[in-house]
């Protein structure tokens, strides 16, 4: 099977929601699974082995003992979590989850999705599993589908501009809008219980959305 149709999971230090990995876990969801450092710890806590650990593990305190180990310095350029999506990108692999992304501190939140939409824009799908949403990053011409639920789906432009914004099937109707990332239109739609998605001509989007989907 080529390696590009396969999804690679990597999980970080930050809040674990542990009851969704586990499930999808036990579906077969994931064909590589990649402790980044304290996500080290994550994974041991439920029994789970890593197919790959990598990091300074410094946040860890220990090199852990695995199948396959990746070290890296403590003083580099490149956060533990963009390593990791450097080592799902040189793998080949076309969709990559990330738990232990999210929570935490706000400027290491803020770090990993500015930086993981780069690897969305050179052509991975990307996606945050937190400890109560998730994130899904969405490069234009591109389209996102929402099953009928309920909960709250927030959508931000992760460049300057991003055009031609459609979401369907929600309270809040949006058309062919020009979002900015310097303004809050796209902040708190509503799932009404039917099947819904957001849609983006040109750019690209932070979509928050309930976990589920």
């Amino acid at each position: 099977m080529n390696s590009s149709s396969l999804t690679c999971v990597l999980v970080a230090a930050s809040e674990f929601n542990a009851e969704d990995f586990r499930k999808r876990d036990a579906r077969g969801a994931f064909d590589c699974v990649v402790a980044v450092d304290g996500g080290f710890a994550h994974l041991e806590a439920i029994g789970r082995a890593p197919d790959h650990a990598l990091g300074d593990f410094d946040s860890l305190g220990y090199v852990p003992e695995a199948d396959s180990v990746e070290v890296h310095p403590a003083h580099k350029d490149k956060s533990d979590l963009e390593l990791a999506l450097d080592f799902a990108h040189e793998q080949g692999f076309g969709e990559v989850v990330i738990y232990g992304g999210l929570g935490g501190r706000l400027d290491h939140t803020l770090a990993a999705l500015q930086m993981s939409a780069r690897f969305a824009e050179e052509g991975m799908g990307v996606s945050f599993v937190g400890v109560d949403f998730a994130v899904r990053i969405l490069v234009g011409p591109g389209e996102f589908s929402i099953p009928a639920l309920h909960g709250t789906v927030s959508v931000f432009s992760a460049v300057d501009e991003s055009f031609g914004v459609t979401e369907r099937g929600m309270e809040y109707p949006l058309e062919n809008a020009t979002v900015a990332n310097r303004t809050t239109l796209g902040l708190s739609n509503e799932l009404v219980g039917q099947p819904a998605g957001v849609s983006v001509r040109r750019g690209t989007l932070f979509i928050f959305h309930p976990l589920g989907v």
